[in-house]
């Protein structure tokens, strides 16, 4: 019998939504990531397999925030970004982390700086 870490199970998960969700020019995938210091996000298309627009927790907007707030503002950075790119709408991709916390916070933050998903 092998243990199977909590990493291992998040990578399983991530996997099994990957083979389901993919971005395409008119509706890029928004990919989170979550460390324990920060929060990525980025707008991907996986046709052309480039990033339209990014976001990242160590920008100095961003980085004397307290988690949830960056994890808000990022969303709507990202959502002004991708505006800025002519993207309107997205698919979400939290990356096998659970809808909670700063994935969620990402989310409604892109909400309402105007992304659809």
């Amino acid at each position: 019998m092998s243990v199977v870490t909590k990493r291992q199970r998040r990578l399983r998960r991530r996997r099994r939504v990957r083979a389901r969700v993919t971005g395409t020019t008119q509706r890029p995938r928004l990919s989170v990531y979550r460390s324990n210091r920060g929060v990525f996000a980025q707008l991907i298309d996986d046709d052309k397999g480039h990033t339209v627009a990014a976001v990242n927790w160590i920008e100095p907007d961003l980085r004397k925030l307290t988690a949830s707030e960056q994890a808000k503002r990022a969303g709507e950075l990202l959502a002004k970004r991708a505006k800025a790119a002519g993207v309107e709408t997205c698919v979400f991709d939290r990356g096998g982390y659970q809808y909670h916390g700063r994935v969620k916070a990402l989310a409604e933050g892109a909400r309402e700086g105007g992304l659809v998903f």
